[in-house]
C-alpha cells in the first residue's frame, strides 16, 4: 500500500543529483521547516557528490569528505530522504513504485514499496549511451553515478598494483587505459589519470610512468561543446602530456582486451572508460503513458512540466527546448541548478494557487579543467559576448560554480568551513586514494 500519513501536500522528489538535492534542500527550508508540505527526496544511493567531479572521485583526487549524506541533510534541512531505485508509476493513483534494495550479497535490505505523491519531480538524471555498440556494456567502465566513479577507482589501483608487481609485464608492454569519449568528462579524466600516474610515481610505484593515455572520438576534434580555437589549444596541452589521441575514430566493438574501430585498427586496452555520449534511464521510456524523445527524456515545456500536471522534470533527464537554438537545452550542471530554483518558484507558487515559473536558460558558457595542468574555457554574458578564457581566470570560475552548488545545499558558512576543513586535510592525507 502507499504510505500516506497526513493531508500536507506530498512534494517527491526522485534523484538526489544537483538539481533534485539542490530543490529538496530549499523546499525542505522554506516549507517542510513550515509544515506547509511534505518533501521526500528519493535517491539509490546514500551519500550524494556533485557529479562534475566524478572524474575525480574515478582518479582518486577527490577527497571523500565532500560527499553529503543525505540522512544528515535531510535532518538538517526539514525533508526526508527514502533510500531506493524508482522502477514504476502510477499515474491514476498518483504513486511511485520504489525497487527493493539489496546488499552487496544480494540479500533484501528492503522490500518493493510504493509512496503517493501530490506533486512529483523527476531528476534522475542520465546514463551512458552505449550506442548498441557490441561489447560496451560487458567490457567498459562508466562514470554515471558515485559507485561506478568509485569501483574505477578501486580497480584502478588494483591494476597499478599487479602491474608493476611484475617486472617481466613492465618491460614487456606498457598498462593501457583507453578513454572513449572526448567530451569534458573524458578529457577531464585523463589529465587526472596523468597526473595520478606521476604521484605514483613520487609514492614509490616509479615504473608506474610506463602507462599509456588514449582518447578515441568519432568527432573529428576534441570537445565538441568548445570553440575550435580551445579545443585546439586542449589537444595541444593533452599532446604535451603524452597521450595519444584518436580523432574521427569510431568504435566498432569492445572485446575483454581490446578496441576495435571502423578502419580495423585493434586497439590492446587493459581498463576502458566509456564516456561518449548520454541518455535517459531506459526504464523512463514511455513510463505510464508519459512522453519521452528518442534519448528516452522527458519532454517538458517551458515551465518544466510533463504531459502530467502534476509531473515536473528537470536535469539531465528532461529535454526542454531552448528557444532560439537548435535543439534542446544542453545537459550541463549550470542548467541543472538554474532548473532547480525555478521549479522551487513554481512549486510554491502551486501550493499558492499561483501560475508556474517559465525556465529560461543563461549560457554562462562552458569550462574544462585538465587538472592542475590548466582549464580552458568560454565565457557568455549580455555585455561580454563570448570570451574565451583559460589558466587561472578558467580555474577560479570553474571552483565557483561548484562553491554555487555548495552553498546551495549548505549555505555560505558551512560551505566556508568545508573549504578551509579541505585545505587542511590536504597537509596531512595523500594526494590520491590508494586503497
Amino acid at each position: 500500500m502507499a504510505e500516506r500519513n497526513n493531508e500536507k501536500h506530498k512534494i517527491v522528489i526522485v534523484g538526489g543529483g544537483a538539481s533534485g538535492l539542490e530543490l529538496a534542500t530549499r523546499l525542505g527550508r522554506k516549507l517542510g521547516k513550515k509544515g506547509l508540505a511534505e518533501v521526500t527526496l528519493f535517491d539509490a544511493a546514500s551519500t550524494h557528490i556533485w557529479k562534475p567531479l566524478l572524474h575525480e572521485v574515478a582518479a582518486g583526487t577527490l577527497d571523500e569528505s565532500e560527499q553529503v549524506e543525505y540522512l544528515a541533510q535531510g535532518y538538517r534541512n526539514r525533508f526526508r530522504f527514502r533510500l531506493g531505485r524508482m522502477e514504476g508509476l502510477n499515474r491514476a493513483k498518483k504513486e511511485i513504485t520504489i525497487a527493493p534494495t539489496l546488499s552487496d550479497s544480494g540479500e533484501e535490505l528492503i522490500p518493493r514499496r510504493t509512496f503517493g505523491y501530490d506533486t512529483l519531480v523527476m531528476a534522475v538524471g542520465s546514463v551512458s549511451n552505449s550506442f548498441n555498440i557490441r561489447g560496451v556494456t560487458e567490457h567498459c567502465l562508466f562514470l554515471d553515478t558515485t559507485q561506478q566513479a568509485f569501483r574505477f577507482q578501486r580497480q584502478l589501483v588494483e591494476t597499478y598494483i599487479k602491474t608493476f608487481a611484475d617486472e617481466r609485464r613492465i618491460h614487456e608492454k606498457p598498462l593501457s587505459i583507453v578513454i572513449i569519449g572526448a567530451g569534458a568528462t573524458g578529457v577531464e579524466l585523463v589529465a587526472q589519470l596523468h597526473e595520478v600516474t606521476n604521484l605514483l610515481a613520487v609514492y614509490g610505484l616509479r615504473e608506474s610512468t610506463n602507462v599509456r593515455l588514449t582518447i578515441i572520438e568519432a568527432a573529428p576534434q576534441l570537445l565538441p561543446a568548445l570553440p575550435g580555437k580551445l579545443a585546439e589549444a586542449t589537444k595541444q596541452q593533452l599532446l604535451k602530456l603524452g597521450v595519444d589521441l584518436k580523432l574521427g575514430c569510431r568504435v566498432t566493438e569492445v572485446t575483454e582486451e581490446h578496441i576495435k574501430t571502423h578502419d580495423g585498427e585493434i586497439i590492446p586496452a587493459d581498463l576502458k572508460v566509456w564516456a561518449a555520449g548520454i541518455k535517459g534511464p531506459d526504464w523512463l521510456k514511455q513510463v505510464d503513458g508519459l512522453e519521452t524523445n528518442h534519448l528516452n527524456q522527458l519532454v517538458v515545456d517551458e515551465c518544466l512540466q510533463t504531459s502530467d500536471p502534476s509531473i515536473f522534470a528537470m536535469g539531465d533527464c528532461a529535454a526542454c527546448a531552448w528557444p532560439g537554438h537548435p535543439g534542446n537545452i544542453p545537459p550541463r550542471a549550470q542548467a541543472a541548478h538554474q532548473q532547480a530554483s525555478a521549479l522551487y518558484k513554481t512549486l510554491r507558487n502551486r501550493l499558492a494557487g499561483k501560475p508556474p515559473v517559465k525556465f529560461v536558460y543563461y549560457d554562462y558558457g562552458s569550462l574544462v579543467s585538465l587538472g592542475k595542468y590548466t582549464t580552458v574555457g568560454n565565457l557568455m554574458g549580455n555585455l561580454m559576448g563570448t570570451v574565451s578564457v583559460g589558466g587561472f581566470i578558467a580555474r577560479v570560475v570553474y571552483l565557483s560554480l561548484y562553491k554555487m552548488h555548495q552553498v546551495a545545499i549548505h549555505g555560505y558558512f558551512r560551505t566556508a568551513m568545508l573549504t578551509l576543513s579541505n585545505l587542511f586535510r590536504r597537509t596531512v592525507h595523500a594526494m590520491i586514494k590508494l586503497h
